[in-house]
């Protein structure tokens, strides 16, 4: 089954060539999955090459040089990992050489066959496009949460680009993740001020069962209160870690929240903020870590236009 999986992620998502040299990226929590999409992959009659490293800490730490070193000196390169590739300077590097980077952190066999993995990404393309035009175009984001709206957290995005991850890779230095769907963006540094409600799951924590209330004053993290609110924390750093990084909305209609960040901030309806590194999608964040928190049915209006509500994603 992986084998026919395979085939298709390459033809309609990563636009691959015959002539392609593919390099997969692991980690010792990911090796046994990753080995079998790098069998496939071989089974599909393309050159590949396998690597593996020690697992790293936490999201948006940097891989070993020799890693590095490979990511650049191949065409396509899949990062199987348990923690996130995505927001490092490696996976820069390799995208500036015209490198198509395609980081899975955390991916399960589960995605392949049953989750994100299987959706139309036509359709996940065309939602996400049209919703980072709204927000590449906007000034302020609010977004409330909270059984009443009671928490509100409002971002200063104006002069910030955003960004589609669609899943489609056609040009070369195309990066972004796969399974995908999200349109995100970097705020301005400093200009986030509020409140909001975690109610879905964060990035080396997982799915929560208790939601915990994130407090930003200045752009800065300054309170996490709930039972994992000092576990964020403490993943975080007490540096520029604790600066919001990204905000992002989810496209995908046949992602699931199951605790894997992953799946989890592409699932369509939802919106998630992260903290920590940014300096690699247009912001100035450089802090070695990159951790995503998901809330579920969030009010999201950009320049006061609704676009996400009770799970809906609007662009009209």
């Amino acid at each position: 089954m992986l084998k026919s999986i395979i085939k298709n992620l390459f033809d309609h998502n990563l636009y691959a060539a015959q002539d392609d040299h593919i390099l997969v990226v692991a980690d010792f929590e990911k090796e046994t999955l990753a080995r079998n999409v790098y069998q496939a992959i071989i089974d599909n009659h393309y050159s590949a090459e396998f690597i593996i490293m020690e697992t790293r800490s936490k999201s948006g730490e940097e891989p070993p040089a020799s890693v590095v070193a490979a990511m650049e000196q191949v065409t396509i390169c899949l990062c199987i990992t348990e923690h996130s590739l995505t927001h490092t300077l490696a996976r820069k590097a390799a995208s500036a050489k015209g490198v198509k980077v395609i980081t899975m952190p955390g991916v399960t066999e589960d995605m392949f066959t049953e989750g994100a993995l299987k959706a139309d990404y036509r359709q996940v393309k065309q939602l996400t496009n049209e919703v980072t035009n709204i927000l590449d175009a906007g000034k302020s984001v609010t977004i409330k949460t909270g059984e009443n709206g009671e928490y509100e957290l409002t971002i200063d995005v104006e002069g910030q680009n955003g960004i589609s991850s669609t899943g489609v890779f056609e040009q070369k230095g195309d990066s972004g993740n796969l399974p995908s769907g999200e349109s995100y963006i970097a705020p301005v540094k400093g200009k986030a001020n509020g409140k909001i409600l975690i109610d879905g799951s964060i990035a080396g924590i997982g799915k929560l069962s208790m939601p915990i209330i994130l407090t930003v004053e200045d752009g800065r993290l300054t309170e996490a209160e709930g039972n994992t609110g000092e576990q964020l924390l403490a993943i975080l750093g007490t540096g520029d870690g604790r600066f919001l990084g990204e905000l992002g909305i989810g496209t995908n209609h046949t992602a699931r929240v199951t605790g894997n960040i992953l799946e989890d901030e592409k699932a369509y309806g939802t919106v998630h903020v992260a903290f920590g590194t940014n300096i690699t999608f247009g912001g100035t964040i450089n802090a070695g870590v990159h951790i995503d928190c998901v809330t579920l049915k969030p009010q999201l209006a950009i320049d006061g236009k609704i676009i996400v509500e009770n799970g809906q994603v609007s662009v009209v």
